[in-house]
Parts: C-alpha cells; structure tokens; sequence
C-alpha cells in the first residue's frame, strides 16, 4: 500500500469549507478535535472549542446536526465543569445498534497532567447529561488515555486511544496509540501499542490515530503526528496501514496533509460514509491568523 493509493481521503484544503468557526480569533482558540455520525438523513457531530491555556482550555464539547453536512445546529454542549475536568479534548460520538447514543468524553484530571475518557448515554444527541457520566478509560498514574476513535464491526468494539507518559511532567507530550477492544463499548481489553512515532522522522514526538477503515484484509488508519514538544497543538496528519487493528505501520517519511499557516496543524482527521455514497471529511485546520476552525470537505 502506498499513500497515493489511499490519497482520495486526504484532506485538501482548497476544496473545504468551514463549518464550525473558532470562538474568537488568534493563537489558542479552537473549534475542531471532531467525531462525526451520519444517520436518519442527517450528520451529527461533536466537537470541542477551546480557549488558550489560562482562559478555560477545552472548555466544551457541542454536540450538533445538519441536513448538509456543512450548516449546523446546535443540540446540545457539555462543558468542563459539568465534567469535574481541567480540560476536554477530542470526543466519540457512537449511535448504538438500538439507536441510542453515546459521547465518549477525554476529560483532564485537574491539577495534573493525566486523562480518562468518561461516556454519556442518552437515547437523543440532543439529551446527553453530565450526571449520568461513567468512567470507561480511567488510566493510571504512569498513563494519561485520551482522544478515542471507536469502531464497531462485527460484533467487536474496536478502540484507538493516545496514550501519554506520567511519569516525567516534562515528557508527558509524547504519545503513542494503543489498542483495545469491547464486547459492549464500555469494558475495554487492552491489546498493547498499534502505532508509535519513528525516530528522526515527522512523527518522533508522537503518533495520535485520527479515523480507521477496514478494507477487506487491511486496515488503513489517519493519524496526527509531531517531531518535537514545540509542534504540540500543531500536528500534522499521516497515513498508516497493517493487516491487524493492533500493529499499524506509517506510510511515507512526510506528513500526507497539513496546513500552509502558522504552526501547519492540520489534525484530528475524521471520516463519515454518507448513505447515498461518498463521504465526508472533518478536520482541525491552522489559519493565518493561529486560531484553527473546523472544515469539512465532500468526496
């Protein structure tokens, strides 16, 4: 396999559009990190806005519809402090084989530098509630777990999640991805590493999955990489494939996708199969200015 093969699913800039703006404009405020559904005729998505550090951070994820895929309307928003959470990052939204929801939520664990994922449920995107929230990735105190990508297929809940080291506050930029997989979405077993960045490379610093594609035999993988502690915010997107879920190999010695400004973020790649064919992509994308807004494009 080689990028060019899987280039139709490459974000291209110049074909996008913006559909979620940042909250306000310059360095350190975000509207991306998304998890897109398509269902009943219409694209839910979830996404997180974000405030520079010492302003709120992450401050909320907002759960939205659209009949277009690109004009959205706002359900409902989940916010920090509801979530007891320092921060939020990139959130799972899964409608479930009864049609009911889940938002899996990467909540920081204040005044320190780890993570856990937390799951709402809720039987409308629209009714998600703070309160019902049950921890389903809780870390540990060497491992901070965060941005999931979640699949179901077959039977199998299949998970990616970035996994950071605690053990030096100093060090715990860097991450891995790792592997793990349900019967229900909720009790997860953990399968190791699927995915690390390479020495000298792009990706040095880290390697984050963004989306996965089953495609017969093979599994084809999005992820956002980084070669030092300075481009943190600020990753690129590659591509990496393998035969196996657990074991995924990069493609290419440079970034597949990035953006032309400021730090060239282009990041938190997600993919949504359409009904009647095609697909949708979301991404995280740097502006001029260093505020980064939310595109997306249709292929």
């Amino acid at each position: 396999m080689s990028i060019d093969e899987n280039a139709v699913l490459l974000p291209d800039p110049d074909c996008a559009v913006v559909a979620i703006e940042p909250p306000a404009v310059g360095e350190g405020y975000w509207a991306g990190a998304p998890s897109a559904v398509a269902a009943d005729g219409l694209v839910y998505l979830a996404y997180r806005l974000r405030r520079p550090v010492g302003q709120g951070r992450g401050y909320a994820v907002v759960v939205a519809c659209s009949a277009d895929g690109e004009r959205f309307e706002t359900l409902t928003s989940v916010t920090r402090e509801q979530m007891d959470a320092e921060s939020l990052e990139r959130p799972s939204l899964v409608r479930l084989p009864d049609g009911r929801w889940r938002l899996y939520l990467s909540c920081a664990t204040a005044g320190t530098k780890h993570w856990r994922v937390e799951v709402l449920e809720a039987a409308d995107p629209a009714a998600f509630d703070a309160r019902s929230r049950v921890t389903v990735l809780p870390g540990d105190p060497k491992t901070g777990v965060k941005d999931t990508v979640i699949v179901r297929r077959d039977g199998v809940w299949h998970l990616w999640a970035s996994c950071h080291p605690l053990a030096d506050p100093d060090e715990a930029d860097q991450m891995v991805t790792d592997y793990a997989t349900s019967a229900d979405g909720l009790e997860w077993t953990w399968h190791g590493t699927a995915l690390s960045g390479r020495p000298g490379l792009w990706d040095e610093r880290g390697s984050r999955v963004s989306a996965v594609r089953f495609d017969g035999d093979r599994v084809l993988a999005f992820y956002d990489g980084r070669a030092s502690t300075a481009e943190n915010y600020e990753e690129r997107t590659g591509i990496a494939a393998g035969t196996e879920p657990d074991a995924l190999t990069p493609l290419g010695e440079e970034p597949a996708a990035l953006s032309p400004h400021r730090g060239r973020g282009l990041r938190y790649l997600d993919i949504v199969d359409l009904p009647a064919g095609g697909a949708r992509l979301y991404y995280e994308y740097t502006r001029p200015d260093g505020a980064h807004e939310l595109r997306t494009e249709l292929r």
